[in-house]
């Protein structure tokens, strides 16, 4: 089993992602860092990601080749954290057949309607408790 981490700009949302999932989740599980920028996929390595790659063709070429995709909502719109999410990572990552577990931030100019205001930490463990069901 395969998790990609994707995440830009400083790398703080796939830090805290890959630590607490590398944490909660059976060692066999592989994490892949892939970063919009190489500080996000350096921060992503050194919180213990397995591999790591960055840019638009790493995000590309891994986003068929892994079997769960997780970080911030984000990285499914265009031109997102600040212009670092390319058009085509976008697409990349809506059309993989990977499972996407996202956490709703909305940083990109875009509020999502019906969704509880909480705080970070309570939404990682949502999203690692998600993980654990899809890998059950």
């Amino acid at each position: 089993m395969r998790i990609a981490v994707i995440d830009g700009q400083g790398g703080g949302i796939g830090k805290h992602l890959t630590e607490r999932l590398r944490r909660e989740l059976p060692e066999n599980i592989e994490f892949l860092a892939l970063g919009t920028n190489a500080l996000a996929t350096s921060v992503m390595l050194r919180a213990g990601a397995n591999e790591g790659a960055t840019g638009e063709n790493a995000v590309l070429y891994n986003a068929l080749r892994v079997d769960i995709i997780v970080g911030p909502i984000s990285i499914l719109f265009p031109n997102a954290m600040l212009g670092e999410l390319t058009p085509k990572m976008a697409e990349a990552i809506a059309s993989s057949p990977a499972r996407k577990v996202l956490l709703p931030l909305s940083r990109s100019g875009i509020d999502i309607v019906g969704l509880k205001a909480e705080p970070l930490p309570h939404l990682i463990e949502e999203l690692v408790k998600k993980v654990k069901d899809i890998i059950a």
